[in-house]
């Protein structure tokens, strides 16, 4: 499927709705549809990076999801620490960088080091930013960042009236890169469920419906044909 690399979006985030459903609709454990998801997001990533994408981030496990069964959290944080070792090795090998968004001190200890080390080992790689919201939730990092800038309105490092846009933006986990371009949510869900909402103030939307393990290359393509066919205003008449 051909696409107009003059008109790329440099970010998009996904919302990797449906693993859950997917295994419910096939009778399997959910164990296994979150490892399916799994699959498929190395699939994504990698050809996110054969095309040219600049960043994506994903939405892997918010501040909510801790609500869920206690058993569906536990496996799905064994799946993710797993993830992050074996992963390190092959997105270092395919220049892929790594970094989580989230807080990642409410984790367990071996899962931070899984963390540091696939950040650590993946830092200078110059393909793609594949960024996971782990622990993530939109209003906790907004909270998150409004004491940063208090702590330094505090200790005369900044004046109030210095407060702006981008200043906020600087105290994000996201500091430093754009905004997303577009955000795709699967499984057909019509919400964006506390992810990156100052973020995404200005960001195309589009809702698939297709459960994530579903999700192929040619999905994304699709997605961003549909991207490239919208005007982008920025709030403009």
């Amino acid at each position: 499927m051909k696409f107009n690399k003059e008109n790329m979006p440099k970010h998009i985030a996904i919302i990797m709705d449906g693993n859950r459903r997917w295994a419910k609709s096939k009778n399997i454990p959910v164990s296994l549809g979150h490892k399916e998801g799994a699959k498929t997001l190395e699939k994504i990533v990698r050809y996110a990076n054969k095309i040219g994408l600049e960043y994506i981030t994903v939405y892997a496990f918010s501040t909510e999801n801790w609500k869920r069964a206690e058993d569906e959290v536990k496996s799905l944080m064994m799946l993710l620490q797993s993830y992050l070792d074996d992963y390190a090795k092959r997105a270092d090998s395919e220049n892929i960088k790594v970094k989580i968004l989230g807080d990642i001190s409410a984790l367990s200890t071996k899962m931070q080091k899984s963390i540091n080390n696939c950040m650590e080992r993946t830092k200078n790689n110059t393909g793609v930013t594949f960024n996971i919201a782990l622990n993530y939730g939109g209003r906790d990092e907004l909270v998150k960042a409004m004491k940063q800038i208090a702590n330094k309105v505090k200790n005369d490092q900044i004046k109030i009236e210095e407060i702006n846009e981008e200043l906020i933006s600087q105290n994000l986990y996201t500091a430093g890169e754009p905004d997303p371009d577009l955000v795709v949510r699967t499984s057909g869900e019509k919400r964006l469920s506390n992810f990156l909402p100052w973020q995404l103030v200005y960001t195309e939307i589009l809702f698939i419906d297709k459960n994530w393990p579903d999700f192929e290359e040619e999905d994304l393509d699709k997605c961003i044909i549909e991207y490239q066919k919208r005007t982008r205003k920025f709030g403009a008449g």
